[in-house]
């Protein structure tokens, strides 16, 4: 090579290089990497989730098992009933985090899986608005939110499934058709990892239609698209829909978003997270807030609204109040709306002006933040122990307290994972309690709404594992035949006296 072709190529690579480093200390990366202590800062004690455990017990039995169970194998009152297990890889995949570092694992995948969620709504913003700095407003509206769902759960996986899917429809509709057939894959993962999928599918046949309808009448618009584009949605729309049959269950998981609303009547009046939203609810003013900011900038800017924006936000907001968890979904789908609505309020990014140096300073201080905010696993141990009847397992195991168990709604997954010695009343998975005819017994039950003897005498139960807040830990003690074996600040134990007594005066078989 001669000294001249030498000498153009250095220049060219310092040139190179230097782009690269404008790239990776540039303003955007600020405001991404900003989003990681945020994240870390509202998780780090957001950690034991009732239902984390039993889905973490489910992916261990996988991982070791190899086999994805299909029938209740944690309870005695539901035992061997069908169960859809329509959240198996994801489960896996917290079970695998669980493995690889315990509870600093587990958190490590909630905070990993949150972050790559809120950077897929800031770039799903971004291009939206094309506004760089607009568009970490509207991750902060994904970040609001959110709260009302960060944690060990399958639905972590799924919502970033549904900004995925937003983000290849909107880059389908507006740059290359191409981007469509990504959506077959997603879906395909999408079944096995979380029902949320039955949400994109809503999504997707809802943005097919409206491409057939073109109109204009002031400041709401729809674009017709062409035929060839909407050739290309059809047939992946298509192809998406074959791929979600193509899964280890069968059609049951695909019909079962299905099944929840319309044969899971008492787990969706019951449960806490299914029921509507309420006014005092801190997100509840924040969400009335941004629709109304939405109505006043279509109607004192006449900012440009579009139809399939607002079937998407109508759609969003009822489920928001039918179902308080939904606010989740109603955060994803407002959010790069509302960025494009003040995309013109805001200038810019502008590339020449950036300060590199001073980027990376912030970049700098924003990881160090988020090491430093996260929490340790003694840490981590003490939620878990705050949250969850810790010591009152330690104490059924060492006074070898047997029998059939009646536990409180929200510890049965955390004995189905500490206590597996011990098959539950009941758990999270009110599906298959309802379908067994066991929710609603328990639900009237621990509401005082029937008399406590039948339904402990019908399950023959041989002691209660209750919290000391459950109504029912007032009206135990006042039943003849019931007494306190063990109580703490978290959780009381009730024994029959009636049981044959250990030398502690404790039932056993």
């Amino acid at each position: 090579m001669s000294s001249t072709a030498a000498a153009d190529i250095h220049p060219k690579a310092a040139s190179n290089a230097a782009h690269m480093l404008r790239l990776v200390f540039s303003f955007p990366v600020v405001l991404v990497c900003m989003l990681v202590p945020l994240t870390v800062l509202t998780l780090r004690s957001r950690f034991s989730d009732p239902d984390m455990w039993w889905h973490l017990k489910m992916g261990e039995i996988i991982w070791t098992t190899h086999h994805i169970p299909t029938v209740d194998l944690f309870s005695y009152t539901a035992r061997h009933h069908a169960w859809v297990p329509h959240e198996w890889l994801s489960q896996l995949t917290i079970y695998a985090a669980y493995r690889a570092g315990g509870y600093s694992g587990l958190m490590a995948w909630l905070c990993i899986l949150s972050v790559v969620l809120l950077i897929a709504g800031y770039v799903l913003c971004s291009i939206y608005s094309g506004n760089s700095k607009v568009a970490f407003l509207g991750v902060l509206v994904i970040w609001l939110f959110g709260t009302v769902g960060f944690a060990v759960r399958p639905q972590m996986i799924g919502y970033v499934f549904l900004i995925v899917e937003l983000l290849l429809l909107h880059l389908g509709r507006t740059r290359d058709r191409r981007w469509f057939w990504a959506l077959p894959p997603l879906f395909a993962l999408w079944v096995n990892c979380h029902g949320s999928f039955f949400i994109g599918v809503v999504i997707a046949v809802t943005a097919y239609v409206l491409s057939f309808i073109g109109f204009q009448a002031g400041s709401l618009i729809s674009v017709k698209w062409e035929p060839a584009r909407r050739r290309y949605l059809v047939w992946s729309l298509a192809l998406s829909v074959a791929a979600l049959f193509m899964n280890p269950v069968g059609r049951s998981q695909v019909f079962y978003p299905i099944d929840t609303m319309l044969h899971q009547s008492i787990g969706l009046s019951q449960v806490q997270e299914w029921q509507p939203l309420q006014i005092t609810d801190a997100r509840a003013v924040p969400l009335l807030l941004l629709l109304l900011c939405v109505f006043l900038l279509v109607l004192v800017r006449r900012s440009e609204s579009q139809l399939q924006e607002l079937v998407f936000l109508a759609l969003g907001t009822w489920m928001a109040l039918s179902h308080q968890r939904m606010l989740f979904v109603v955060g994803i789908l407002i959010a790069p709306i509302l960025s494009r609505m003040l995309s013109d309020l805001w200038g810019n990014y502008d590339r020449e002006h950036d300060r590199p140096l001073l980027n990376a300073v912030f970049i700098f201080l924003s990881l160090l933040i988020a090491v430093w905010a996260f929490p340790s696993q003694r840490a981590l141990a003490t939620q878990v122990e705050q949250a969850n009847p810790v010591k009152a397992v330690t104490f059924l195991k060492t006074h070898h307290v047997s029998g059939r168990m009646l536990n409180d709604y929200v510890y049965g997954g955390y004995l189905i994972w500490a206590a597996p010695e011990h098959p539950v009343f009941v758990d999270g998975r009110s599906d298959v309690f309802e379908w067994a005819g066991v929710l609603g017994d328990f639900g009237k039950w621990a509401m005082l709404k029937s008399d406590p003897r039948e339904l402990l005498d019908k399950y023959g139960i041989d002691f209660c594992l209750i919290s000391r807040e459950a109504p029912m830990a007032r009206v135990l003690p006042l039943i003849v035949g019931w007494k306190v074996a063990y109580s703490d600040t978290q959780a009381i134990i009730f024994v029959r006296t009636q049981s044959r007594l250990n030398p502690e005066g404790i039932g056993s078989q």
